[in-house]
């Protein structure tokens, strides 16, 4: 098996690159800065520049490329190949696909971060064996993806997923979409943080500070994390109703909390939940690697398609 997608799993800070064998496993692993702030001109220069070492390593490794997948956070046509909004790296508009194809002479796709991050998952990590899986991301943001049989729903303008916000407490702090009281506002892994630190008066605070002095019996942080779990709770219940998913995979920065956030989060969804059938929580299993394995997957199953 001599055959490998160049992947890249690109963020506002770091992009994730990686050289990955059509079975799912990974030959190799590269992290470069995204450097935002240059302009999305530099941005799509420095994945297609990246996109291209990454094939000439391939070949000097006796390897072939066979596809590049990229993955970009924000609102992404998958069927066109636009990262259509993508506020974290400047890009709107941007022919990702079409550029990728022209540089490297390979077929390519382009997915969103969240949903490729869901599909490896699904299909590789900690949701295999269900039909129905749904994949949220908490960290910095929050965002899901609803997976199907091993295929990603995208949405009628690839929009998808956004259950960071769905308004839980209105009237609430203000997100970063405008809104006030959405789940992102109180429960993303940077809300947490900044909620404790204002209380505190302790800048620079961060969520696992806070998930560590609550275990250590600070009442303030303990309420801050119980209002986070049941902003969460109430977000997943209106999800759950919508999808009807069989399990779902809790992955991004503030799932590195294991079960002091799993098995609240879980108390607290049972305790809203009704008619609806609960999920089974698990924790994702294939760590910062699942959104270049999920874009390796998308360029394949665009490769098969297109064959």
């Amino acid at each position: 098996m001599n055959q490998v997608v160049v992947a890249l799993d690109v963020g506002g800070t770091g992009m994730k690159c990686a050289l990955v064998r059509t079975d799912g496993t990974v030959h190799h692993t590269e992290r470069h800065p995204t450097q935002a702030e240059r302009g999305p001109e530099a941005v799509l220069d420095t994945i297609l520049d990246v996109a291209s070492g990454l094939a000439d390593k391939a070949r000097a490794d006796g390897l072939e490329p066979v596809a590049a997948g990229v993955a970009v956070p924000g609102v992404v046509d998958e069927e066109n190949g636009l990262a259509v909004w993508s506020s974290n790296i400047g890009f709107r508009d941007v022919p990702v696909r079409a550029c990728l194809q022209e540089r490297l002479g390979l077929p390519a796709a382009l997915g969103h971060d969240v949903r490729v991050g869901g599909i490896a998952e699904a299909r590789l990590g900690a949701g295999q064996g269900h039909r129905h899986v749904l994949f949220v991301a908490i960290g910095t943001g929050i965002a899901s993806a609803l997976v199907v049989d091993g295929a990603g729903y995208s949405g009628a303008h690839g929009a998808a997923g956004e259950v960071g916000h769905i308004v839980v407490r209105p009237g609430g702090p203000v997100c970063g979409c405008g809104l006030r009281g959405c789940v992102e506002a109180i429960g993303s892994a940077k809300s947490i943080g900044r909620r404790y630190a204002e209380r505190a008066g302790q800048p620079g605070a961060t969520a696992l500070d806070v998930v560590t002095r609550a275990a250590a019996g600070d009442e303030l942080a303990a309420t801050v994390w119980r209002e986070a779990i049941e902003a969460l709770a109430d977000g997943l219940v209106t999800a759950q109703a919508l999808y009807d998913v069989g399990v779902l995979v809790l992955g991004g920065g503030l799932a590195q909390a294991g079960d002091a956030l799993l098995r609240p989060l879980e108390q607290a969804f049972h305790d809203r939940i009704s008619f609806h059938r609960a999920p089974e929580f698990v924790r994702a299993g294939l760590g910062d690697e699942a959104g270049c394995i999920g874009a390796a997957l998308l360029a394949l199953d665009h490769l098969e398609r297109t064959a």
